[in-house]
């Protein structure tokens, strides 16, 4: 089987609209340069060769009344003259008058001839140097203002694209934070702006607006509804632990629970909507809180550690955000499901089907659960926002060997004169 070579490709940066500007820009003015100058040198040379014409023709009825009346004649002047282009004498032998251009001891020169005698020419030159020199200055002078024409316009061209561009990047740089989650990021572009780019950025932050409203009224709704099934749900639990003992009670029970479940669920992603609670940083062991979750979640998880260091973590947030998913593997997957430590990276795998495509592609959705019936679709949702709240990653794919994998990497300690960390809940605030 013959294997073709990869084709070589383009660097990244011949696909900008600076460099297509440039590009398109350099063609036509090369172009347009390109076509005046033809028209412009046949226009001059057509101009001097019909002067030098004229004077050569001149000269030769002067030169042919000399001839009749038996006048000397100069040298390089007469009948066939050295010198003579062929085509020429041939066309004065033929019986017509004619002109061409040719050398005379070494010299441009125009040629003019005529019939003489029988298989003879009488034939004249007049010196062209000049007139050469004039088209070749002609030449140089179109040569040079088209490099200097093509290299202002390409100035003004970059200049004018540049600005265009760096009004571009600035609103694709808005639309990039506004689908990381701020939803407070404008282009606010300047109002004498009235072309194409303004309406696209108005268009933007008019969208932003209209989206930031409708995410904080369910927002809103949300905290709202969960703070009003609170104390129901409270009445609701304690008559459910006066029935009798029995089926009924059980079920009644069991259903009251996965409620307050759900009610804590939404209140804590409203929470984390909202982005208003505080991170309560410690030292931890990171075996240790994994051991500690594994336990807490009931469930047959195995647990691997490769290498634990101790981090400055939330470890409510934490054990939060790996106990989701242990019983997201277990609800969704298939066993053998494993906590793997190394580093500052969790790894939750199992043997299951994998995550649905929805969910490589752009995150889990809340209520989604991808035609089961098991959970409210609330648990991974809660795990990105915990781990975005601690400012670790949290990235999900599917094995090539089967099942799925979920990745929480922690961040590595701040930098000097990098942004402080979220401060404890106990620390009072830092003071200007």
């Amino acid at each position: 089987m013959r294997v073709r070579p990869p084709r070589p490709r383009l660097p990244a940066w011949t696909s900008t609209l600076i460099w297509k500007a440039a590009v398109f820009i350099t063609l036509m003015c090369c172009g347009l340069a390109a076509l005046l100058g033809v028209l412009v040198h046949r226009a001059m040379t057509h101009q001097t060769v019909g002067a030098a014409r004229e004077k050569a023709l001149t000269k030769l009825e002067r030169t042919i009344k000399a001839y009749e009346t038996g006048a000397r004649l100069p040298r390089g002047e007469g009948i066939d003259p050295a010198g003579l282009p062929s085509e020429l004498r041939a066309l004065a032998l033929g019986g017509k008058r004619g002109t061409a251009l040719g050398e005379q001891r070494g010299r441009a020169a125009m040629w003019a001839a005529a019939p003489a005698e029988e298989g003879t020419a009488i034939a004249v030159s007049v010196d062209f140097r000049a007139g050469e020199q004039t088209i070749a200055d002609l030449d140089r002078a179109i040569l040079g203002s088209s490099g200097l024409a093509i290299g202002v316009t390409l100035l003004m061209g970059a200049f004018g694209v540049t600005r265009i561009t760096r009004r571009l990047h600035q609103t694709a740089q808005v639309a990039r934070r506004i689908t990381a989650g701020d939803l407070d990021a404008r282009v606010d572009d300047k109002a004498r702006n009235k072309d194409e780019v303004a309406a696209v950025s108005r268009a933007l932050d008019t969208m932003a607006a209209s989206l930031q409203g409708k995410l904080e009224a369910e927002q809103r709704f949300t905290a709202d509804v969960a703070h009003e099934l609170r104390t129901p749900l409270t009445g609701l639990n304690a008559a459910a632990e006066l029935l009798p003992p029995g089926r009924p009670a059980e079920l009644v029970r069991d259903r009251v629970q996965a409620m307050r479940a759900l009610t804590e669920d939404l209140l804590e992603i409203s929470r984390l909507d909202t982005r208003s609670e505080l991170v309560e940083l410690d030292s931890h062991d990171l075996a240790h809180l994994a051991a500690r979750t594994i336990r807490a979640s009931g469930t047959d998880t195995v647990l691997e550690v490769r290498s634990s260091p101790r981090v400055e973590t939330d470890r409510r947030r934490l054990e939060r955000i790996l106990g989701n998913l242990v019983a997201n593997a277990h609800s969704h997957g298939a066993a053998p499901v494993t906590v793997t430590v190394d580093g500052r990276i969790l790894t939750v795998t199992d043997e299951g089907p994998g995550y649905p495509e929805y969910l490589l592609a752009s995150g889990p959705q809340r209520f989604r659960t991808e035609g089961t019936n098991k959970g409210h679709g609330l648990g991974l949702t809660i795990a990105v926002g915990q781990a975005r709240a601690l400012g670790a990653t949290l990235a999900f794919r599917n094995r090539e060997t089967g099942g799925a994998e979920a990745r929480v990497t922690l961040p590595g300690p701040a930098a000097p004169g990098a942004t402080a960390p979220p401060r404890r809940r106990d620390e009072p605030p830092a003071r200007d």
